[in-house]
């Protein structure tokens, strides 16, 4: 009974692969030789998906009223400490659509402050994870133990799904590419994280596939690149066939992060690792870090400073009285600078400046 579906699933891809050639004459993605080139240019990319401990979740990380550079430069100045050299940041559509100026304003003095710390930033356009409809304005208090409760989608249900809102979407993402392509500060484009998630699935294909169509219209000087995050095949298909670098979430223990690895070196392409590390599911620095190492993978792990996003806690496990566990799921350091653990610490250090 599937397989009618899923030869209509594959055709699906297919056409949507063939709407994509139009634009081929415009823009081109990168030969693997382009992208293996630019990435010999890179030192051991390693670092941490940030997010100021004082911001709940991309929106009040980016809008005027809260934008909070005193604090981003603190925290930029902990990574830099361990000799992180590289963050993955979430931006958000509304925030552009909202005022697009005042916005590239506050993303250029971020940049400014990473780049007084010698960190460079990949950023993040969409994302299908966590709470839907967000709302520019004042965002929630974070719920007490509860990982990531405020973390909103970008764009949300309604507008992936109506293609008729997709103008705004289409703007922002040539509007934000276009005034930062050919910035030195910006190692890299992930243009949509997860954007299976929720239940979307390979219904996300629509919206996921134009996304490439306006990154690559622009063709920004940086690599494009949308990570592999579960087994969802047509998808899949879809960003390995169009990124440039090729990037992956991993949770998993070392064995299963090395295996990962061996299997994605087939495409020929470099490696990104943009999620890992879950202590309380074996995924830890101290054995996943080497790993990466190894084959010079980059190593983007969750969460830097524990704050309003709550990810100390799992993700299926929230403690409503708000003590601490004992093993922090995310994060490396407290909003004062000390440290969860001086040994992981060490390790990063150790792998990243050799001392």
């Amino acid at each position: 009974m599937q397989r009618p579906s899923l030869r209509f699933s594959r055709f699906l891809f297919l056409l949507l692969i063939g709407h994509m050639s139009w634009f081929s004459a415009i823009a081109q993605r990168w030969t693997a030789q382009q992208a293996n080139d630019w990435y010999k240019t890179q030192p051991f990319l390693v670092g941490a998906n940030f997010i100021p401990s004082t911001a709940i979740n991309q929106l009040e990380m980016w809008q005027a009223e809260s934008f909070d550079p005193a604090t981003i430069d603190r925290e930029l100045g902990y990574a830099e400490s361990i000799g992180m050299n590289v963050m993955r940041v979430f931006l958000h559509n509304l925030v552009w659509e909202q005022d697009a100026d005042g916005y590239k304003k506050r993303i250029d003095q971020f940049l400014q402050i990473a780049d007084k710390h010698h960190i460079k930033i990949m950023f993040v356009l969409f994302d299908s994870c966590w709470n839907d409809e967000p709302k520019l304005g004042k965002q929630p208090d974070p719920v007490v133990g509860k990982h990531n409760s405020g973390w909103v989608r970008g764009p949300g249900t309604k507008r992936l799904f109506d293609s008729r809102t997709w103008e705004g979407l289409e703007q922002y993402t040539k509007g934000v590419l276009s005034a930062f392509a050919n910035d030195k500060r910006v190692v890299a484009w992930d243009l949509f994280n997860e954007p299976t998630n929720s239940g979307y699935n390979d219904a996300v294909l629509p919206l996921l596939t134009k996304t490439f169509v306006w990154a690559q219209a622009v063709r920004p000087s940086q690599p494009i690149t949308v990570g592999s995050w579960h087994d969802h095949p047509l998808s899949n298909d879809l960003m390995y066939a169009q990124s440039d670098i090729i990037s992956f979430h991993n949770y998993a223990e070392a064995p299963k992060l090395e295996a990962q690895i061996l299997d994605l070196q087939k495409q020929g392409r470099p490696l990104i690792c943009t999620e890992y590390m879950a202590r309380t599911r074996n995924s830890t620095f101290e054995t996943c870090l080497p790993v990466f190492k190894k084959y010079k993978v980059g190593a983007i792990n969750w969460g830097l400073v524990k704050g309003k996003t709550n990810t100390i806690y799992a993700w299926d496990a929230p403690m409503p009285n708000g003590e601490e566990p004992k093993v922090w799921f995310h994060d490396v350091f407290r909003p004062d600078g000390s440290v969860f653990n001086p040994k992981e610490t060490a390790v990063i250090k150790q792998l990243t400046t050799g001392k």
